[in-house]
């Protein structure tokens, strides 16, 4: 059975994770979003963010990733990958809203989709980083015959992923762009899984992993994390290009907290824009 809690007025939300994504979502929840209401939240290093929020309106329990679930109606997932299923599980098998972030982790627990349906459960994937996600679900109502992601970033957000570290590849130093992964959203999403979740969220909403294609260069010519998408379909053929700042995070967007944020302004709000 579906839990109430999570479209009335009141719902009770909680963030794990308070790294830039995190903590801009709990400050805007306690400056307060319609219908909503902020009530704890998690992190591997409490002591590093107590002081912000102490300084809170409503300061939030602080508790355990795994005691989430049962203080919140929604919770967003704001966590490295590694931790995706021990949060998300929990909140779906209550029959209640789990946001994630960390998209690329649902190729590797895809059960825990099922897991959502079996009990009522929801698993939200926020625009982020991208653009054009309503356009490609639209579309692929349809036939979708291809979907094709370019990214580009400054080397300095691209360090130490494993894909690099594992090709012994060098993306330090560089003068001009260097093509360094082609492949599809599932490899792409293994690979760099700190970089491609918007490979992965572009994936699900289309084509699936295996057959949308992803390039990815570190341009140092660039100083926003680019991404284009071109779609091929029976409806329309579409490209679409972003631009992101990044965030105090090399490897974030701004744009991916604010979206974030939106998501969560559409749990009750009277008008809703967008598929």
């Amino acid at each position: 059975m579906v839990d109430s809690n999570s479209t009335r007025p009141g719902a009770r939300v909680a963030v794990a994770g308070l790294g830039a994504i995190g903590a801009s979502v709990v400050k805007e929840l306690d400056r307060g979003i319609e219908g909503l209401a902020l009530s704890a939240v998690s992190a591997q290093n409490v002591a590093k963010h107590q002081a912000w929020l102490n300084d809170l309106t409503t300061p939030p329990k602080v508790l355990p990733i795994e005691e989430l679930a049962d203080a919140a109606d929604i919770v967003v997932e704001c966590a490295p990958s590694k931790l995706v299923r021990s949060i998300v599980a929990p909140v779906v098998e209550r029959g209640k809203t789990a946001v994630v972030l960390s998209v690329g982790a649902l190729l590797q627990n895809e059960d825990l989709i099922a897991l959502a349906r079996k009990n009522g459960g929801q698993i939200v994937v926020p625009t982020g980083a991208l653009i054009g996600l309503d356009a490609v679900t639209a579309a692929a109502e349809g036939t979708v015959h291809s979907v094709r992601l370019v990214t580009r970033k400054p080397p300095l957000g691209l360090v130490g992923a494993p894909y690099l570290v594992e090709n012994d590849i060098s993306v330090e130093g560089l003068a001009e762009p260097l093509r360094i992964f082609e492949g599809t959203a599932r490899e792409a999403a293994k690979g760099f899984p700190a970089n491609l979740n918007v490979a992965v969220a572009l994936s699900l909403a289309g084509i699936g992993p295996d057959r949308t294609r992803v390039e990815i260069w570190a341009d140092p010519t660039v100083t926003r994390n680019t991404h284009r998408i071109e779609v091929d379909s029976d409806s329309a053929r579409f490209s679409m290009t972003i631009e992101n700042i990044p965030s105090e995070n090399p490897r974030t967007g701004r744009i991916t907290a604010l979206s974030v944020i939106a998501c969560l302004r559409k749990q009750r709000a009277s008008l809703r824009i967008g598929t």
